[in-house]
């Protein structure tokens, strides 16, 4: 049995946020939170992601987009939800289960205007180091009221 929290990372389409997530907490808090990730849908690892956690040597690229019943986990001690609408369609789960919400922008729907490619990325980076920023503050954030900075929830168990 593993002393680590079992942390999932909910957004969407687990094609980027979570993605970047689940790769940055394996890398600065894997020694005290076991990272997950999934969305409400699957929509593909997105490759830009994968690039620009690569630029940070955190290789992401064999992780998979998943939706949460594919997971082999079913129990997790905190759900992060970091997107409105993971957070509006968030699934039921246990009352042990403290579930909180830290939104994140979307990079693809930034990035959608972008001229070229590294323009693009531009937004994916500046995502990936809020993403990063939030996930150093763990394990203490995770029961604080509420996250330093941005639009936080306080954290709840589900009842």
């Amino acid at each position: 049995m593993s002393d680590r929290f079992q942390v999932l990372f909910l957004c969407t389409g687990n094609s980027c946020r979570s993605q970047m997530a689940e790769g940055l907490c394996r890398e600065f808090r894997g020694d005290v939170l076991k990272p997950y990730s999934a969305g409400i849908e699957k929509h593909g690892l997105n490759p830009f992601a994968v690039k620009v956690m690569r630029e940070i040597n955190i290789d992401i690229s064999g992780q998979k987009s998943k939706t949460t019943e594919e997971l082999s986990v079913k129990e997790f001690d905190y759900v992060v939800t970091l997107c409105d609408n993971a957070n509006e369609s968030c699934p039921f789960f246990p009352a042990k289960t403290k579930v909180m919400h830290r939104g994140f922008d979307d990079p693809p729907k930034l990035a959608a205007g972008a001229a070229n490619e590294e323009e693009a990325l531009i937004h994916y980076r500046r995502v990936r180091d809020e993403i990063k920023r939030f996930i150093l503050t763990f394990p203490a954030a995770l029961d604080a009221e509420q996250f330093p900075g941005g639009d936080v929830q306080k954290a709840t168990s589900q009842e």
